[in-house]
């Protein structure tokens, strides 16, 4: 397995659709181009944010030939989790095929493993695709939560290589990583608000939703913090705090597609059961959107260096 540096910011992309729900490859190859030209350090498509549970198996695997087809020199991270270890196998090896640089791997939803479950899961996963691999742990989600142990066997695994904490729990992230000191594994943040308190414990980048509309300064604050400068860093997440809160007023990704149309990214359709942003939530994110524009351009500097 070639080694892969996870540091750094992995926008979780949205999936544009056309009216009648067809999906918008040529938005999507578009917004893969803004988001490497504004420099960020990888994308990850189909994951929660790209709605990949509305998305059939070949979808899926388009939009991953789409962002590859995309990119100049940036990392694909290809969502390519179920709750099906056998159909997780299948989008794992269908995404590889299909130029992936790395894999996601949601924990099984609703069918609950328990933890020797989820070892098996991920192990078997890991055993027949030779690619790095993001343990993902989002409880609120998926019904279950992958322990500071498991993920502990998990990184014994060589091409388990990550885990993008999403659990909201400060302790159980930190655990995480002191048990996983020792071994190449990256711990990454998963939830925005939290982003830097991950870094200060040692977690080492951010798979963002937030950094669909305001990539530079997200790259800004994590490579600020991952150099030591938590003064810059600080001053970002502030910035950036009230959006962060905003930007989960509703179910992801139903309020940032409305901040990407809001920027003019296209348009925020979503697919069914998901439904538009409401009218005062819209009005606050315009709000929100409109005071970062307004603001000073990102202090001391750009974007990830």
């Amino acid at each position: 397995m070639t080694s892969f540096d996870f540091r750094g910011v992995y926008p979780a992309m949205t999936t544009p659709f056309h009216d009648d729900g067809s999906i918008d490859f040529e938005q999507f190859q578009a917004d893969v181009r803004r988001l490497e030209e504004a420099g960020v350090d990888g994308i990850v498509p189909v994951g929660s944010t790209g709605e990949s549970a509305t998305l059939t198996h070949d979808e899926h695997v388009e939009v991953v030939e789409a962002a590859v087809e995309a990119v100049e020199d940036v990392p694909v991270v290809a969502g390519s989790g179920s709750n099906s270890t056998r159909e997780a196998l299948e989008l794992s090896r269908r995404s590889a095929d299909a130029g992936a640089d790395a894999l996601l791997l949601i924990s099984p939803y609703y069918n609950k493993p328990e933890q020797a479950g989820l070892v098996e899961h991920y192990r078997t996963i890991a055993d027949e695709i030779d690619l790095p691999q993001i343990v993902y742990n989002v409880p609120g989600r998926t019904g279950s939560n992958i322990l500071p142990e498991t993920a502990a066997t998990l990184a014994e695994h060589p091409n388990i290589t990550a885990y993008k904490a999403a659990s909201g729990d400060l302790g159980q992230i930190s655990e995480v990583v002191e048990r996983t000191r020792d071994e190449q594994f990256a711990v990454l943040s998963g939830d925005d608000a939290l982003t830097l308190p991950i870094l200060s414990v040692g977690g080492v980048g951010a798979i963002s939703v937030t950094a669909n509309v305001e990539p530079a300064r997200v790259g800004a604050m994590v490579h600020s913090a991952l150099q030591g400068d938590y003064e810059r860093a600080r001053d970002i997440h502030h910035d950036l705090a009230p959006l962060n809160r905003h930007l989960f007023s509703e179910t992801n990704p139903i309020p940032v597609k409305e901040a990407m149309e809001i920027r003019g990214y296209g348009p925020a359709r979503l697919r069914p059961p998901l439904t538009r942003l409401t009218e005062e939530n819209t009005e606050e994110l315009r709000r929100l959107l409109s005071d970062l524009e307004a603001e000073q351009a990102i202090p001391d500097g750009g974007a990830a260096e």
